[in-house]
């Protein structure tokens, strides 16, 4: 029964909310769309463990969730003709996850509940992953979750890109999605150390969001930071699947064509003069991937990246990041005295603690640094991040 359940519990991660966004697109009815999913996933939670793992077993939800629909929807001409026609695999629609985030994305809906809708019902992330990634409980991404479905219905919002008119201002917002998205893949909030297929999906949709608008300097930094990311993720993990901290990879392993790509791309966004948030991120993350050991990364272009993004974009994340390349250019005290002030809004936020534990431990206050480190271990659910913390708590 265990290997039944987990068999099932991987595909549900890595097909669910390629499952829901083509029945979504469809039928155009969010709720019912992850009925037929979620109904599919109690049947193989039932007939898996006694008639054994199906050879496909993404298929096979597939073709339950379609019969379930054809059975709740029989009564319903125009449903029953459009799921009788859906295959799977789905059929090669480029755009297709793309329409849904913007359809997510409308300006109806608040900006928390469009990344929600969005992150659960495209990208299949669960409630709890959302609930990581936004730093709040997971009663309020479901209330944020329920109430954009009900909105979409309710107002008869569109399946559909924006019109080019529109496509400005709708953009903030996916992009936010995407960025988010290529962060839960980037390190996983939870069961496995990262998942590189949220990290290529997140990449695709950039691609295709630049392909839409390649005049827009933000889209090219969003998609040069998703490309910068991948490129360094081989080194990120060793092959017990341990985290392996930046200045300890082997840098021989990254992807330098792809590192070249993206900064070449970052360079082109760049002489536009139009700078943001994502090309920041994107230009301290070259920082590092650029530098051919550690002891090259140049930590003065990196704070002033991180001043630069602190004045367009300023939040107590990016204070708290600020405050690490402080570390390498002004000594811990002054780091540690960066994260005053930022317990209460980042108390959730297993980083923060580690950050302090680091910083703690550099200046002699063992005690102090061990009670930081297991204030991080209890706030992540990433495997690695927790061996990792785990370690240093045991050898302090």
């Amino acid at each position: 029964m265990e290997a039944s359940h987990d068999e099932l519990a991987r595909v549900v991660r890595e097909h669910a909310g390629r499952l829901a966004a083509s029945l979504v697109g469809l039928i155009g009815d969010f709720t019912a769309a992850e009925d037929l999913v979620q109904d599919a996933v109690v049947a193989a939670l039932t007939r898996w463990p006694t008639e054994g793992i199906p050879d496909r077993p993404d298929a096979w939800l597939f073709t339950v969730a379609r019969r379930r629909g054809l059975d709740v929807l029989r009564r319903e001409s125009n449903y029953r003709s459009k799921l009788a026609q859906l295959q799977w695999p789905v059929r090669s629609q480029p755009d297709e996850r793309l329409r849904l985030v913007f359809t997510c994305c409308h300006p109806a809906l608040s900006r928390q509940a469009q990344i929600a809708l969005t992150l659960r019902v495209v990208c299949g992330l669960t409630t709890e992953q959302i609930a990581r990634a936004f730093l709040v409980r997971e009663t309020t991404v479901a209330q944020r979750v329920t109430r954009a479905k009900r909105k979409i219905a309710a107002a008869g919002i569109p399946y559909r890109i924006p019109t080019e008119e529109e496509l400005p201002e709708r953009l903030s917002e996916v992009l936010t999605v995407i960025y988010l998205l290529m962060n839960e893949g980037y390190l996983a909030t939870a069961e496995r150390a990262q998942r590189r297929d949220l990290v290529d999906d997140a990449e695709w949709l950039a691609s295709l969001l630049h392909q839409l608008m390649p005049a827009e300097p933000e889209v090219a930094g969003l998609l040069a930071l998703a490309r910068l990311h991948r490129a360094r993720s081989v080194g990120r993990f060793d092959p017990g699947g341990r985290l392996v901290l930046l200045q300890d990879q082997d840098r021989t392993s990254w992807d330098h064509d792809a590192i070249g790509a993206a900064t070449r791309l970052l360079t082109r966004a760049a002489a536009q003069h139009r700078p943001g948030p994502y090309q920041l991120q994107a230009a301290i993350v070259a920082c590092h991937a650029e530098a051919e050991r550690w002891e090259d990364t140049d930590w003065e272009q990196i704070v002033v990246l991180y001043d630069m993004l602190l004045h367009l974009a300023p939040s107590p994340v990016t204070r708290l990041h600020r405050a690490i390349a402080l570390r390498y250019t002004a000594g811990a005290e002054p780091a540690l005295a960066e994260l005053d002030g930022l317990d209460t809004a980042l108390d959730r936020y297993h980083l923060y603690h580690a950050t302090r534990a680091e910083l703690l431990r550099q200046l002699g206050r063992s005690d102090e640094a061990r009670a930081a480190d297991r204030r991080a271990l209890e706030l992540t659910a990433n495997p690695a991040e927790q061996a990792l913390l785990q370690e240093r708590i045991d050898w302090a």
